[in-house]
């Protein structure tokens, strides 16, 4: 395995001028949620270059495969390939001349990686025949969005044969060349929450007339969230956080609408799975007292990702072979609807390490994220030698976590 592994690096780093100047292209030219049209052209136009076979999936994304036509095991590779409405500050010479739009998430860095793994497994693929073995590359649409795109990608068979799939998520915490992994959750599930009151308004000299519902509206921005802390296992780790409140357009006057919204976001499925009428409950009981009428808008989102022990396996394997420095990573509040795709086989996501040795540390979804570009060839790198170390240790075969030896 070693031999392939190193084989693999090797395709990897001959592509490297290629894959930053695809790289750039995306990131100067992001696009949001369903709109990734010119994203999913030059990625099919690449890969059906190299020889490997694509089919375009409805609206935007792509599935690729190459390997066994009837393989004994497929193993799926996802990316996803929208862009955050956020104004770019880099002020980098390729930054975004999209106004609004940037890749703050590093989504254009999970999709050049995983061209870059493709690439190189097609220069290798008679190893994959030998085995048996076939790589489908999930190009997904529409991961910012909630409920998210990877439900529309797996409705269009996306997922069908598929025995494990791995992922990487940018993570400008770790040093470029550290991979983080976790066995279990990594992830957690997340909701859209809104909240919209209804009441009789007025004049701010005579509240006892009206249904004040601007003082409504600041108890539930304040007072639902610590309920909910006590209705909840605090082991569930929810945490209720507003991003959006709205009411009244003049200082006298009481209005007769508002709204709050936020995300809902916990550790644990089972209580993300009941969490509904407890949340609904708790807001009604918030506003009686004020006489409004509340509504409740929960727009369920993703569960959590929970990586599988076999799959964190095959990725420490890939690490090995590979060059790269296993890190130690905690659970995050952060959603991921690749979590879907686990529904329907065994895997693993891994965080992939963007920040500059000694360099600053930055914050996803801000326009100022600057990712380190040598990213790009570690997680090729990693994407490519985990099908193989996947591979081998699907196949029964024992290997050697200090050399990478197997048998």
């Amino acid at each position: 395995m070693t031999d392939t592994l190193s084989a693999l690096g090797a395709s990897v780093a001959s592509s490297l001028p290629e894959l930053l100047e695809i790289r750039r292209d995306l990131h100067a030219h992001p696009e949001l949620s369903r709109q990734e049209t010119r994203t999913t052209g030059l990625v099919a136009a690449r890969l059906e270059q190299a020889g490997i076979r694509v089919r375009r999936l409805s609206g935007t994304g792509l599935v690729a495969d190459l390997g066994a036509d009837q393989p004994a095991y497929r193993v799926a590779l996802r990316a996803d390939m929208d862009a955050l409405p956020v104004q770019e500050s880099t002020g980098l010479p390729f930054a975004s001349v999209t106004d609004g739009v940037t890749h703050a998430c590093g989504h254009d860095v999970h999709v050049t990686a995983l061209i870059g793994a493709m690439l190189a497994l097609k220069e290798h693929e008679q190893v994959l025949l030998e085995r048996g073995t076939a790589v489908r590359a999930v190009f997904q649409a529409a991961e910012e969005v909630i409920p998210g795109g990877a439900l529309e990608a797996i409705a269009e068979g996306v997922m069908e044969g598929v025995d494990a799939i791995f992922a990487v998520h940018c993570d400008p915490s770790l040093d470029v060349g550290q991979i983080g992994l976790r066995e279990g959750p990594i992830t957690a599930a997340c909701d859209h929450i809104r909240v919209h009151l209804t009441g009789r308004g007025g004049h701010t000299s005579r509240p006892q007339l009206t249904e004040d519902l601007t003082y409504a509206l600041a108890k539930v921005v304040t007072d639902v969230p610590a309920a909910l802390s006590r209705r909840l296992d605090p082991r569930a780790g929810a945490a209720l956080v507003w991003g959006v409140v709205r009411s009244g357009t003049a200082s006298n006057v009481i209005p007769s609408t508002g709204e709050c919204s936020g995300t809902l976001r916990m550790l644990d499925a089972n209580a993300w799975l009941s969490v509904g009428p407890v949340l609904d409950e708790i807001v009604q009981g918030v506003v009686a007292p004020y006489g409004v009428e509340a509504r409740l808008e929960r727009v369920k989102g993703v569960p959590p990702v929970v990586n599988q022990a076999d799959a964190i396996d095959a990725l420490r394997f890939a690490c090995l072979g590979t060059g790269l420095q296993i890190a130690p990573t905690i659970q995050s509040l952060g959603g991921e609807d690749y979590s879907w795709y686990l529904a329907h086989a065994p895997g693993a996501m891994a965080r992939l390490g963007t920040r500059t040795p000694g360099g600053r540390t930055y914050d996803l979804h801000q326009g100022d994220v600057v990712v380190d570009e040598d990213a790009i060839g570690c997680g090729a790198r990693l994407l490519a030698s985990v099908v193989v170390a996947h591979t081998v240790k699907a196949g029964g075969d024992t290997i050697d976590i200090e050399t990478g030896a197997h048998e």
